[in-house]
């Protein structure tokens, strides 16, 4: 009844013939089929101690299966094999089904597979990473494994959209503005954007939240590795205003005399 019911809808809102209606309806079944696969994997492969201790790395309550992190991005790599012919468009719509579960691995799996079809973005996928976090991202190991990877490749194919990344970074959402952020931590480690890495991280300075302080401070970090003297010079002339906890991230891999004058009291 209900796939006779499904059927009928398919075909009124899209005026499909019987064929083109048994091809769509055959594909949404493969789709979700996958999903249910992926889920049962993962559940076969949680491990009672990883499972246990997920808790402790985050201040808010975060929901999670408790499989090892090499062994999601083994599963993810597995069902991506057997989707990446459906094209971007259907990936994206797997990856939301999996972000919509709010289970951390789900999550992971989906960033993971946006990705992975990196070579087909276009430049209006800004809005849909942007939907994505704002309504599914809710801890910082979510944030982090999408904006590494898939946004951060986005904005590297497409440089102007980091202008959007300085409207996340006023967002009153926090994982917003961490992800303004840890978006270029890998483009900051080849030594690019470094004009816009101190402007988002002038628009987070002062941030209350400190997994925003430890966002902007890990991009400054990051981008002291091939621009110490941009950064320690930002530093010092902000350190001021800079919270401890952003001040310290930006400044680990310097050298010791420039952190002991980073650190100093002015």
């Amino acid at each position: 009844m209900r796939r006779k019911l499904r059927q009928l809808i398919l075909k009124v809102k899209y005026k499909l013939s019987f064929t083109q209606l048994t091809f769509w309806y055959n594909q949404l079944a493969s789709m979700n089929d996958i999903i249910l696969t992926v889920r049962e994997e993962l559940k076969a492969s949680v491990d009672p101690k990883t499972k246990e201790s997920f808790q402790r790395f985050f201040k808010e309550k975060v929901t999670y299966w408790g499989v090892k992190t090499n062994t999601v991005e083994k599963i993810a790599k597995k069902y991506f094999a057997q989707i990446k012919g459906l094209g971007k468009e259907k990936v994206f719509a797997l990856c939301e089904e999996l972000l919509k579960s709010n289970f951390g691995e789900e999550a992971w799996i989906a960033a993971n597979w946006a990705y992975f079809v990196r070579d087909d973005y276009k430049i209006s996928d800004i809005l849909i990473f942007e939907r994505w976090i704002d309504k599914y991202i809710n801890d910082w190991a979510k944030c982090d494994t999408l904006c590494n990877h898939a946004v951060g490749a986005f904005v590297e194919k497409f440089p102007k959209t980091i202008d959007r990344l300085k409207t996340w970074a006023k967002s009153e959402n926090l994982w917003l503005r961490r992800a303004a952020a840890v978006t270029l931590i890998i483009p900051a480690r080849r030594g690019k954007f470094l004009k816009d890495i101190f402007e988002i991280a002038d628009i987070l300075l002062k941030d209350s939240e400190d997994l925003v302080q430890k966002g902007y401070g890990w991009m400054l970090k990051v981008a002291s590795q091939t621009h110490q003297k941009e950064v320690f010079e930002w530093v010092m002339k902000n350190k001021g205003e800079m919270p401890r906890t952003a001040l310290r991230y930006a400044i680990e891999k310097m050298p010791p005399d420039l952190r002991r004058k980073a650190m100093a009291k002015s």
